[in-house]
């Protein structure tokens, strides 16, 4: 039987265990009606519960932007640092206490077009850290401008006549880095999106998986309302892991398919592993 209008639900045992990974003295959230970054939200508290991982050993680094607000919401240890700048942090971190689960979670904008020598050079050495990339192809929180992720013709706030650069396909560029884990999936495949970040912790190394995300200063300024474009992943998002990563690149247009998937999984010894070999080997010649 479905609920009648104004009737309010019970929380449901999930609801209430997943608030407890929540900030929730810090709700509403600054989000816009339609974005997704809350189903992100809510799909990253989950998987941290269901890890097996103790919450107190996760750590979400997170940089400026809309994205960037996520570590803010959540009731774990968190770091919000400067502008392109998560993926050092948490290298730093991660290679300092390398018993920490970090993840950093942040937009496109962020990671790849102001922070993109960060992204190639964490990926070069295998650093063991999680990157959840969310890309809704713009700078959002700033105004709409342009950015690397932003596909060609795209009307922006600082491409109003059609964006003429080329746009980076994120797992090509990342599985040709050498990341030992490259998935894509959107907002609207939740357990698919989930179950991708389980299996994202589980990786020694360098683990990606780019997260389409609507967004409305974007759906706007290209006649694609953010249910628009929730629809068009529906209808033109297409599921193959062993899809050849040249032809994926994007065009939230609905013109071609978005392709998702588990793209990659690689068994290569993370730069944190080989450093700590390293030391015990130093501590053992030092013993002798």
């Amino acid at each position: 039987m479905s609920a009648r209008v104004g009737v309010r639900l019970s929380p449901t045992p999930r609801m209430e265990r997943i608030k407890t990974l929540l900030r929730t003295e810090r709700l509403p959230h600054m989000w816009c009606p339609g974005c997704g970054l809350g189903i992100l939200l809510k799909v990253f508290a989950e998987a941290v519960l269901e890890s097996g991982i103790d919450p107190d050993k996760h750590v979400v680094v997170s940089g400026i932007g809309c994205t960037g607000r996520i570590a803010g919401y959540l009731r774990l240890d968190g770091y919000h640092v400067l502008h392109g700048r998560p993926i050092p942090f948490a290298v730093g971190l991660k290679t300092s206490r390398p018993d920490l689960e970090v993840t950093v979670i942040s937009g496109d904008g962020d990671l790849l077009t102001i922070g993109g020598n960060h992204f190639i050079h964490a990926i070069r050495r295998n650093d063991d850290i999680n990157v959840i990339l969310v890309n809704n192809f713009n700078y959002g929180m700033t105004g709409g401008q342009y950015g690397a992720t932003t596909p060609p013709g795209s009307r922006t706030l600082t491409s109003p006549y059609g964006h003429i650069e080329g746009a980076f396909n994120v797992p090509y560029l990342a599985a040709a880095l050498g990341a030992n884990f490259v998935a894509r999936w959107t907002v609207l495949h939740e357990r698919e999106l989930k179950k991708a970040i389980l299996e994202m912790f589980k990786v020694d190394g360098f683990a990606l998986i780019e997260v389409i995300s609507p967004c409305i200063i974007y759906g706007d300024m290209n006649s694609i309302p953010p249910l628009e474009m929730m629809k068009k992943f529906k209808e033109n998002c297409v599921i193959d892991h062993d899809a050849d990563l040249s032809k994926a690149d994007l065009d939230p247009t609905g013109e071609k398919p978005i392709i998702l998937g588990n793209f990659v999984r690689r068994e290569r010894p993370s730069y944190q592993t080989l450093y700590s070999r390293i030391i015990e080997k130093a501590r053992g010649g030092r013993r002798g």
